[in-house]
């Protein structure tokens, strides 16, 4: 039986060098110091997915005011893509965080290195009941597309707000002013 829950700092420790490390580019993978230090201040939220002892995904969210979440990471470990755990993480996310509106950034087609896999991106989420809000971003000189999950639609600028408030509640005035466009 799959699970959704959170792991222990050194299960934390072990996904991020096996999965995380793997699957994103260096240069959009927070180190793991700023991920144990915002779950320390129940700013982060780890979720992993467990089928029985084994982690076989995850889906981080980095936490805004509540009921708000940015999706930072969704993962699935190597050996075990391609089979539909990406959809069961967004299923079991939706059941553990129903109150949450779960935003995030999936890079845009149009400047994306490889555009045949960032529409396939979008496409997963589409499938899986994100909507696209109406506005992009742009974070560190990468141009994304700008997606929710959540019940029922939300308004493009109470979304802005929370989705700035992320970035502005952990990046120093200067860092935000300089690598975030929302």
């Amino acid at each position: 039986m799959m699970e959704l829950r959170l792991p222990t700092l050194e299960q934390l420790r072990t996904v991020y060098d096996a999965d995380l490390l793997k699957a994103f580019p260096a240069a959009e993978l927070k180190p793991l110091r700023n991920m144990e230090e915002l779950w320390e201040v129940d700013r982060y939220r780890p979720w992993c997915l467990f089928d029985g002892d084994e982690i076989v995904g995850e889906c981080f969210l980095w936490l805004g005011h509540p009921g708000w979440a940015l999706l930072d990471y969704l993962c699935v470990s190597s050996a075990r893509r391609n089979g539909g755990l990406g959809t069961v993480l967004l299923q079991k996310l939706r059941e553990r965080e129903s109150g949450t509106v779960i935003f995030g950034e999936s890079e845009a087609p149009e400047d994306a290195p490889d555009a045949a896999m960032a529409a396939r991106r979008l496409g997963f989420y589409a499938r899986n009941g994100l909507r696209t809000a109406g506005y992009d971003t742009e974070m560190f000189g990468v141009h994304y597309k700008t997606l929710y999950l959540f019940r029922e639609e939300v308004d493009d600028a109470a979304l802005m707000e929370e989705h700035r408030f992320v970035y502005q509640s952990t990046f120093s005035p200067e860092k935000y002013t300089q690598f975030v466009r929302i």
